[in-house]
């Protein structure tokens, strides 16, 4: 059994790989993992989360292979890993709960494919325990963001209100709902439609070099953080040349660094990777981009709000 714990210096560091989009061509794919690879040895992180596009499941002749080889840099590390789905991961011939399984194969691998009752597949938390005792010292809430909206919406899907009461429900069942929750951090694919308002509002850190591809609809994910208390960040990718982050309400929403060479990017724009760094006890967390040169950036400088700006329409996903 695998066991997610603060180290003894009281610090506990993940590792985001968004948007890998691994397929069939060795080329682009082994510059994907050597990537993960180079990232991982650096940064020595406690856990690695993969939050969605692991694999462009329809450009994968066998998509469990792919998966297999996203996750080959954490397993031969063993590196405790867990994923949660994007919109292409399951569009092959390999269903959400098929991969599921799959990863469920694995050594090092904590995914689990949640409550068979809450919309999804891979709606999940994890414990980080103390460095001192077995006691839960954060949390962390992995959940399935879904696909694609309706044809009569369009757009991108959102997390369903089952999923949200689900949040709810499970943050109470923890003792998160009271005066003095845990830190806890949320991980899924899509970016809520908040991302827009806090990027608007300006303050920012970071490059949105791409539209925000968020739900059309609010299912209130966002308010019922605020409301329960426990969540800091809320960590996601999908949109592979935005990076920033804002604080909106006292949750920080940060994209990842898309690190999938075989899927579009932007030039001047490396692939790379988010690092997150929890301390116990402490009520907030450190965050830094690692790039594919090797390179760190602590704090990425605010753009503008038009500077560069890209539909997901104009490009190939």
């Amino acid at each position: 059994m695998i066991t997610l714990r603060f180290r003894p210096d009281r610090t506990f560091t993940i590792v985001q790989f968004t948007d890998l989009h691994i397929h069939d061509d060795p080329g682009t794919s082994r510059a994907t993992l050597d990537l993960m690879a180079q990232v991982l040895d650096a940064e020595q992180p406690d856990l690695a989360i993969l939050p969605g596009d692991v694999i462009a499941g329809g450009s994968c002749k066998n998509p469990r292979e792919s998966f297999r080889r996203a996750a080959s840099p954490m397993e031969e590390r063993c590196i405790p890993w867990a994923a949660v789905f994007g919109n292409h991961d399951d569009e092959g011939i390999h269903s959400r709960r098929e991969l599921m399984a799959l990863q469920q194969e694995m050594a090092r691998c904590l995914s689990e494919p949640g409550p068979a009752d809450v919309p999804g597949v891979g709606n999940y938390v994890l414990t980080v325990l103390s460095a001192e005792a077995d006691v839960p010292a954060a949390y962390l809430y992995c959940l399935d963001s879904g696909s694609y909206a309706p044809e009569d919406i369009g757009g991108y899907a959102w997390i369903e209100p089952g999923q949200v009461a689900w949040y709810r429900e499970k943050a109470g069942a923890l003792g998160q709902t009271g005066p003095d929750p845990l830190p806890a951090l949320a991980f899924f694919h899509i970016p809520l439609p908040e991302f827009h308002f806090v990027w608007d509002r300006g303050g920012c850190e970071g490059d949105k070099f791409e539209t925000i591809c968020s739900p059309v609809l609010n299912s209130g994910l966002f308010l019922q953080m605020v409301e329960v208390g426990d969540v800091l960040g809320v960590f996601v990718g999908h949109d592979h040349i935005n990076d920033f982050e804002g604080e909106l309400c006292g949750i920080r929403l940060c994209y990842g660094r898309a690190g999938g060479y075989g899927t579009y990017g932007k030039e001047g724009f490396p692939r790379g990777a988010r690092l997150i760094r929890l301390r116990e006890g402490v009520r907030g967390f450190e965050t830094w981009l690692r790039l594919d040169d090797g390179s760190v950036v602590e704090r990425s400088p605010h753009r503008g709000a038009s500077r560069g700006v890209i539909r997901r329409d104009d490009i190939a996903t």
